[in-house]
């Protein structure tokens, strides 16, 4: 493991591009193939939204996706046996830090890196045949339903039932804040099948459920920027086939913990935050302050200072995580750190572009982050979304499970108090 952090070190990005002093002549030479894959297959307007935090459309993630699975490169952490790449921790970061450089879009994590580790992980082989080929190829959309209206952090608390009724279950109740749902084929769900008595983490089962079923209905949850990210969904006596049942009724719980280890582990984004930051001494570099630039105030280059400590820190972290997965193993606690420490590095990213962007980061013309929009913009750079982003980006120490929750977890399983 030291020799693997050891190679973090000596992989080093100057003004934006990824440089290395360690790696072996093999790792250098699948750093060229992933360069020169991203220059070649990278549709240019889907790094374009990217690198300039503009609105994405279903088709724009399932044109990059059907690339990476056409290449064998969609499922990073999968078995081999399962369509996985099986590449080493190093292979890994050097994948996830060239597609940050090059404005690559992360593979949407609902299928690919959450339902589908359930799958291989505790389906049977019928279930592993049916769903993970088109997930892999991402001819099927995922959606998330795990929070409730009045189940979110204690998520064991959840209400939705699932009630035997011959080969099927009957499934009543809603979820909420399911993000992109508006576009899901299928939805993976914790529902209640236990009696009421029955110790919550005990009566929880996980479900797989067609979307296009009678009885279900999405509702919009409109943002404050008029976006429709997420949704609620409604299940109103849903007949779904116990065959879609993972595992056993009763062990949902102990699947879901399973999931949400990975969903944290990718809730980190330590490679864009890294590209992230190189955009904000750039653009402090070329804003004016009481005549100087903005990087040569000691006050805010002391900032930057700090966030890069910590995001050297959390690659340490990250390398030692992803060794684990390329094992075999699930992601242990140390996820939670992950999920803690990188939604505080963004969170903190976003609001010094907003320190940059000063007065420009108040006016919101909804239709510049549209692509193609050719009008004027508000401020200069990255000012006019910097608001937007700050704003939509809270929500990531609440999603994934709250960091507040996370915290208890670590005292827990590392800690031991």
């Amino acid at each position: 493991m030291k020799k693997q952090a050891a190679k973090v070190l000596g992989y080093i990005y100057l003004c934006g591009v990824s440089m290395n002093v360690d790696f072996s002549e093999q790792e250098l030479a699948f750093q060229q193939e992933v360069r020169q894959f991203l220059k070649e297959k990278l549709p240019k307007d889907i790094s374009d939204k990217f690198k300039n935090d503009l609105h994405f459309e279903k088709d724009d993630f399932v044109r990059w996706q059907k690339a990476l699975a056409l290449q064998g490169w969609a499922a990073l952490n999968w078995p081999v046996e399962y369509g996985g790449t099986g590449w080493s921790p190093t292979q890994k970061y050097i994948w996830n830090n060239e597609c940050a450089v090059a404005g690559a879009p992360a593979v949407i994590p609902f299928g690919m890196s959450m339902v589908a580790p359930v799958i291989y992980s505790f389906g049977n082989e019928e279930q592993k045949k049916r769903f993970l080929p088109s997930i892999l190829n991402s001819d099927v959309w995922w959606c998330q339903g795990y929070s409730e209206p009045n189940a979110g952090s204690d998520l064991a608390s959840l209400k939705t039932t699932a009630t035997s009724d011959g080969d099927d279950y009957l499934v009543n109740g809603t979820k909420t804040w399911t993000t992109l749902g508006q576009y899901a084929d299928w939805i993976f769900c914790l529902v209640r099948t236990g009696a009421p008595d029955v110790k919550n983490q005990q009566a929880i089962s996980f479900l797989l459920i067609d979307m296009k079923t009678p009885g279900i209905t999405v509702s919009p949850i409109y943002m404050l920027d008029e976006g429709h990210e997420v949704n609620e969904i409604h299940f109103d006596n849903v007949r779904v086939p116990k065959e879609n049942l993972i595992g056993e009724e009763g062990k949902g719980w102990t699947y879901a913990k399973v999931l949400l280890t990975h969903e944290r582990t990718g809730i980190a984004g330590v490679a864009n935050s890294r590209v992230a930051l190189e955009q904000v001494k750039e653009l402090a570099a070329n804003t004016q302050h009481l005549g100087a630039s903005l990087m040569e105030n000691s006050a805010f280059s002391h900032k930057v200072a700090e966030l890069e400590i910590d995001l050297l820190a959390l690659e340490y972290t990250e390398l030692r995580t992803l060794s684990d997965v390329s094992t075999g193993k699930a992601p242990g606690p140390e996820s939670s750190i992950l999920k803690i420490k990188g939604t505080e590095i963004a969170q903190s990213i976003d609001e010094l572009k907003m320190e940059i962007a000063g007065n420009y980061a108040l006016p919101f013309v909804d239709e510049q982050f549209a692509y193609g929009y050719e009008g004027a913009s508000v401020g200069p750079g990255a000012a006019a979304n910097s608001a937007p982003k700050y704003f939509n980006h809270r929500k990531t120490t609440i999603y994934g499970g709250s960091n507040e929750v996370q915290k208890n977890i670590i005292c827990k399983a590392v800690l031991g108090l």
